[in-house]
């Protein structure tokens, strides 16, 4: 039986493949989708207390210093997902990942793309209702702050197991 040379050259780089992927592929789409992920969230999360914070605002310049805290952190998601998106290229040496541990670097990425998008639209819904305490008593700013800092929590613990797993995967 004759195997013609095409065929074998195709089979040996499929080889270095996973789901028709390289390593190097798989690697940049996990980046991608976690910075995307928390990027976007972050703008939506953003606009929710902004367009509350701008009601305020209008009626009390002066509690712009205080309301920015609010306004600000939906944005952290955004952030994380930008160090997710640098953390692939320090961890990994993408031009000789291999298709496999590509793939496992895309599944990684996914607790920040996906947690870090929900938790940013949430946090700044959180933040919105906490610029209603700040209008009335400015000086509960502090208290105000505990409540989005809650949901936080899950977007530091998407961070926290993305970098567990990235430790774990062959380079």
């Amino acid at each position: 039986m004759d195997i013609p040379l095409a065929a074998v050259a195709k089979e040996i780089a499929g080889a270095a493949t996973w789901g028709g992927l390289t390593g190097f592929q798989w690697a940049i789409m996990g980046a991608a989708i976690a910075f995307i992920g928390g990027g976007m969230g972050s703008a939506i999360g953003i606009t929710y207390v902004s367009s509350v914070a701008s009601g305020i605002l209008v009626e009390d310049p002066e509690k712009f210093g205080s309301l920015l805290p609010l306004i600000a952190i939906p944005g952290t998601q955004g952030i994380y997902g930008l160090i997710t998106a640098i953390l692939v290229t320090f961890f990994f040496n993408l031009d000789k990942l291999s298709g496999h541990s590509g793939m496992l670097v895309f599944f990684a990425c996914l607790p920040v793309g996906f947690v870090c998008c929900v938790s940013a639209i949430f946090q700044g819904l959180t933040a919105a209702g906490a610029s209603g305490m700040v209008a009335r008593r400015t000086e509960e700013l502090g208290k105000a702050m505990v409540l989005p800092a809650l949901v936080e929590t899950y977007a530091v613990f998407a961070l926290v197991l993305t970098i567990y797993l990235f430790t774990r995967i062959p380079k």
